[in-house]
């Protein structure tokens, strides 16, 4: 299974470094040197990391074959391609990948359906499950402990416990402040 790892951000000095933003929760494993990633788009690769740092809080990659900043600026907005098994999980007991996410019922404990888990939206204080209801319309739900009461991946669903407001429909939500 193929899984976005990073995108090139701009071009960093004149020896052919680049920043990235990192979307993997293992930098560290997907994106250390020796790694080879395909592309999008797949003519900028595929792409073999020869060495990586951080640098005032941004992860700089340089690539082999790439020995100028105007090389490195060619790749700007490249992303960046992993393979990865499908049946590989992370190490932490509750930790999840994100296409082990993808496509989960989500259900509320007493087994009322909400939607569909869409996309993953990870933010800098929590991740969101960003869930299709079966009307269309979308719904955010963090992915915290509170909420997410449970992650069947056998059963293909998450159950969650959600506050007043969270899910309820805005013509209910309309309809009980009009009653008020």
């Amino acid at each position: 299974m193929q899984l976005v790892v990073a995108r090139i951000g701009r071009a960093h000095g004149i020896k052919g470094e680049v920043t990235v933003e990192v979307r993997t929760d293992e930098p560290e494993l997907r994106l250390a040197p020796g790694a080879v990633l395909a592309t999008d788009p797949p003519s900028a690769g595929p792409l073999t990391i020869e060495t990586g740092r951080v640098h005032s809080g941004r992860l700089l990659l340089r690539f082999e074959g790439v020995r100028d900043r105007t090389g490195a600026e060619a790749l700007r907005n490249t992303l960046l391609i992993a393979e990865v098994d499908p049946e590989e999980l992370p190490e932490g007991e509750d930790e999840y990948y994100d296409h082990q996410l993808v496509d989960l019922d989500v259900v509320t404990a007493d087994g009322t359906e909400v939607g569909r888990i869409t996309e993953i939206s990870h933010l800098p204080t929590q991740d969101l499950f960003i869930v299709e209801r079966p009307d269309g319309s979308e719904v955010m739900i963090p992915f915290v402990e509170e909420i997410v009461a449970e992650i069947d991946l056998e059963e293909q669903r998450a159950v969650i416990t959600p506050p007043p407001g969270l899910i309820d429909d805005r013509a209910e939500i309309a309809s009980s402040r009009d009653e008020s």
